[in-house]
């Protein structure tokens, strides 16, 4: 890959508005987030997401003492903030389910203006046409059909208000053409075997990468290899000064991890070490870490598509083909992984069965 695959720079503005108010309530389990961690950083719509959720899950008497969200205050905010009604989202409705629907409604919507781009679409399988992606109430789903099937009919996303949905909607808003791509092979297991428990490697495998993948971003091939081939010492030890750190960003790394899997971003709300992605290496340009971290995503979200594309076209395609990786381990996730003993664990970091899988 060259330098001019990558997408061009640019500096933003950074603007303070007030940002559009969905009103509802969250239980107690959305409270228990922390909006700072480091493996939450490169999510879209972060900033808004977090203050409404953060205002949606305190008490009520809380609530009614604010005036509003606060201000955005980053470099991807907008020039121009529409009200809640602009966004489709009804006043007489705000009082209703389908909290988690609404907040990511607004968020994807809120960046499509952004960009000055349309909405994102579902790639069609088979004679489908490609629909408008939206996050829809849970109780839109018909009785009956699969999940899957109906996001690649309508372009509409089922969504409950629960961390698991608020997580996986968060995905969506980062990686919609990934989503729309493991939706896509989906629809073509669906049409080819039908709905039942056993769902294939296919399925299996887009399952999970979904909800437990990650993504290791760099410009050293070393430090790939070395993780496929589970030498935690030459990938996350050894190499730490090249690992990016969320909280300050380098322009000169060489490596960095970005969470995809929703249930696994669900799973670190209450952090335990032994937690284990299921990662891809996707090979960049070290012009890739001169980005601002949106350039990143972008660019990120066109690379992991095809890179699943071409996975989930191999005949052989299986679930272990995904590179284990205690998230934990990954450099500046954690603080107690500074001590090099934090890797001297192995139930955690535990020797390769890659000589296994060859014979």
């Amino acid at each position: 890959m060259s330098a001019s695959d990558l997408p061009a720079t640019h500096n933003s503005v950074t603007h303070t508005k007030q940002l559009p108010i969905v009103e509802g309530q969250l239980d107690n389990s959305f409270a228990a987030i922390d909006w700072q961690v480091p493996w939450l950083s490169h999510i879209t719509q972060l900033i808004y997401i977090s203050n409404t959720i953060e205002r949606l899950s305190r008490s009520k008497s809380q609530r009614n003492s604010l005036d509003n969200l606060g201000d955005l205050g980053d470099s991807e905010s907008l020039d121009n903030v529409k009200s809640i009604d602009e966004y489709d989202i009804n006043a007489s409705d705000i009082n209703t389910p389908d909290t988690i629907a609404k907040v990511l409604k607004t968020a994807i919507t809120q960046q499509a203006d952004h960009l000055q781009q349309p909405l994102p679409h579902t790639k069609p399988a088979h004679d489908h046409k490609s629909q408008t992606l939206q996050f829809v109430s849970q109780d839109a789903l018909p009785e009956g059909e699969a999940y899957e099937q109906f996001i690649g009919t309508t372009g509409n996303i089922p969504t409950r208000d629960n961390l698991h949905d608020l997580f996986n909607g968060s995905i969506w808003l980062t990686f919609p053409k990934t989503k729309a791509m493991l939706n896509y092979y989906h629809m073509l297991e669906i049409a080819k075997q039908g709905i039942s428990e056993r769902r294939g490697r296919v399925r299996d495998t887009i399952t999970v990468f979904d909800e437990n993948g990650a993504v290791l971003v760099t410009s050293d091939a070393s430090i790939g290899k070395a993780l496929v081939d589970f030498d935690w010492q030459t990938s996350l030890v050894k190499p730490r000064a090249k690992w990016d750190n969320p909280t300050q960003p380098s322009s000169s790394a060489q490596a960095a991890v970005y969470i995809f899997g929703h249930a696994l971003l669900e799973q670190l709300v209450h952090p335990r070490k032994p937690l284990c992605a299921h990662s891809i290496v996707i090979h960049v340009a070290p012009e890739f870490f001169t980005l601002s971290l949106a350039e990143r995503m972008r660019y990120l979200d066109d690379r992991v598509a095809e890179y699943m594309d071409t996975l989930l076209s191999n005949d052989d395609v299986k679930p272990r083909q995904l590179a284990p990786l205690p998230i934990l381990g990954v450099p500046h996730f954690w603080a107690e992984n500074a001590d090099t003993d934090f890797y001297e664990d192995s139930y955690v970091f535990r020797s390769g069965r890659r000589k296994k899988d060859k014979n």
